[in-house]
């Protein structure tokens, strides 16, 4: 029932934007095909929210944050595979609506804990979207062509780590959990949200990102040394 009563929320926003922002079909389609895939997540996955027998309000925050970067990537799929551009009222929107999916990503960790409500089915539905967040932001900043194509990395980043656990075994250990990826996603998105919103100096958003991108490799090197220590114990 919260996947449907989400998805036409979603079907309202975006009608919205077509009104607000000129979004075409390319964009209705992206959108809806990032939903999609979210809902396809929590439907296949929920059984590791056991032994809970609700959803939770955690995981109805997370899935509003997964409604906001369909959103966003609704956008992403017009201006990239369409004609629309990102001048600077569209820019002002998607940085309102990612600074309030940003906002919410530290309430839904902190409602799972005080209901007692965490699993592993919400950590990993928060750390999806979360991924999801940051590719759509990073190539809605490289769209508006003040930063260079590097600049996806910073939402890559994440994906080449799952896919070296594929190929290295020892990389897709479990790690503990620190504060420390909390709090680099949420600078991470605070980066890419200044670099898209037209309020700094063109001049700014290069180095500013490539702050954000030494900053993520930081933290991505130092889970990649510490796996490869306890596979050396």
């Amino acid at each position: 029932m919260q996947l449907l009563t989400v998805a036409v929320a979603l079907v309202a926003a975006v009608m919205a934007l077509r009104v607000l922002a000129a979004i075409g079909w390319r964009g209705l389609l992206t959108a809806f095909s990032c939903y999609g895939l979210v809902a396809a997540f929590v439907v296949f996955d929920l059984d590791r929210h056991a032994p809970h027998q609700r959803f939770g309000a955690a995981n109805s925050v997370t899935l509003t944050r997964a409604a906001l970067t369909a959103l966003l990537w609704g956008v992403v799929g017009e201006t990239m595979l369409g004609t629309r551009v990102l001048d600077e009222g569209l820019r002002w929107l998607l940085a309102v609506a990612a600074t309030g999916a940003l906002l919410l990503d530290g309430v839904d960790g902190w409602l799972a804990r005080r209901n007692g409500m965490t699993s592993r089915f919400g950590a990993d539905f928060d750390q999806e979207v979360d991924c999801l967040f940051m590719l759509a932001l990073a190539l809605l900043v490289y769209d508006t062509g003040h930063v260079g194509v590097w600049v996806l990395s910073n939402g890559l980043m994440r994906y080449v780590f799952v896919a070296a656990g594929w190929l290295q075994p020892a990389l897709a250990a479990p790690l503990k959990p620190l504060r420390r990826r909390k709090v680099i996603c949420g600078v991470q998105g605070a980066v890419l949200i200044a670099a898209l919103a037209p309020i700094l100096p063109d001049e700014v958003a290069p180095p500013l990102c490539l702050a954000g991108l030494a900053l993520l490799s930081y933290s991505f090197g130092a889970d990649v040394l510490w796996l490869a220590r306890a596979r050396g114990r």
